[in-house]
């Protein structure tokens, strides 16, 4: 019998892709979304397909799993009522605004014995894969540091509404790559410094957001994650990683598999990716857990350790000093 999926929220800009995944993907069935905004809910399935369902409670008992695609502020809540019915859930990053929110969330799938799922897609990546593969088999021995960027366009709209988003940059761009992290050095950071920046477009959110992640031993990170990239650049953003080892240095650059494209007359350029659909790889991933009944490969654990990065940094940076990370 297919998993029957149904997405709540619709806000988020990774919204269309999650229902065409839901779509696509083997072994389920798109039941259909619901929104808090009726009328945001009519106009994103008349631009993107599947069906409004017009009332929470009736789209949960319509489904075995829910995709939360909300504001980041609707997450725990839209979560809990969804783990409450007993549905399985994978929840858009970040997890949750705070450390205590996303403890709850995991605390109660836990508890109600359902999969929660954080929609982190880069570790399905092939070439991280293909990094972490190296980098355990020692070619480049003993890891010192590690320089990491995420690097995007500001989305704008509800994510710099603090209120709504919970931040800025730092929220929106450090989870990706901190859970990164986490995966490839085996451990979790031991403290950040930080500091936030509001320098590309002069508002009170942050735009521009540097870490760095002390690990312990002597071992670090650094991690820009900041929205410094203008609408006209000719991508939306990156995910790269320079570890660098005592026998060598290991690069990647996870989303440079693509084409220039130049429009002549329009005179511009932008870039066309291709190969693998990590979005597509992860909510496949997800109903596979779900059929199996075990934790899926990024599980609400992995959301909870990179919020308590993102909200150590943001303390770093209000005080000016390091923030010791609870683990």
């Amino acid at each position: 019998m297919a998993v029957r999926l149904g997405i709540l929220g619709v806000a988020h800009v990774h919204a269309p892709s999650y229902v065409y995944c839901c779509a696509q993907a083997k072994g389920a069935q798109l039941v259909g979304v619901w929104d808090k905004d009726p009328v945001r809910a009519e106009e994103f399935v008349a631009a993107h397909g599947s069906k409004v369902v017009g009332n929470q409670q009736e789209l949960l008992d319509s489904v075995d799993a829910i995709v939360i695609v909300s504001e980041n502020i609707f997450h725990k809540e839209l979560a809990l009522a969804a783990i409450g019915k007993g549905k399985h859930v994978l929840c858009e990053k970040p997890l949750a605004t705070t450390v205590a929110d996303a403890n709850q969330m995991v605390k109660a799938a836990k508890d109600a014995g359902v999969i929660l799922g954080t929609a982190f897609p880069c570790p399905y990546s092939p070439a991280f894969a293909r990094l972490v593969e190296r980098v355990n088999s020692g070619e480049i021995g003993k890891i010192l540091a590690v320089n990491t960027t995420n690097r995007g366009s500001c989305p704008f709209g509800w994510f710099v509404e603090p209120d709504l988003s919970g931040g800025g940059a730092m929220i929106d761009h450090t989870v990706h790559v901190s859970d990164l992290l986490r995966r490839l050095l085996g451990k979790s950071p031991i403290s950040v410094t930080a500091s936030i920046g509001h320098q590309m477009y002069q508002q009170e959110w942050d735009d521009t957001a540097m870490l760095t992640l002390d690990y312990g031993d002597g071992l670090f990170a650094t991690l820009d994650s900041s929205w410094s990239r203008h609408g006209a650049y000719k991508t939306w953003g990156d995910v790269t990683m320079s570890v660098i080892g005592e026998k060598g240095v290991i690069e990647l650059d996870m989303f440079n598999q693509c084409m220039d494209f130049y429009t002549p007359g329009a005179k511009t350029h932008h870039m066309v990716g291709f190969g693998s659909n990590l979005d597509q790889m992860m909510v496949d991933e997800f109903i596979a857990a779900i059929e199996a009944q075990r934790d899926p490969h990024v599980t609400g654990e992995d959301g909870l350790a990179a919020v308590r990065v993102a909200e150590a940094g943001y303390e770093s940076a209000r005080s000016g000093a390091t923030c010791q990370i609870a683990s």
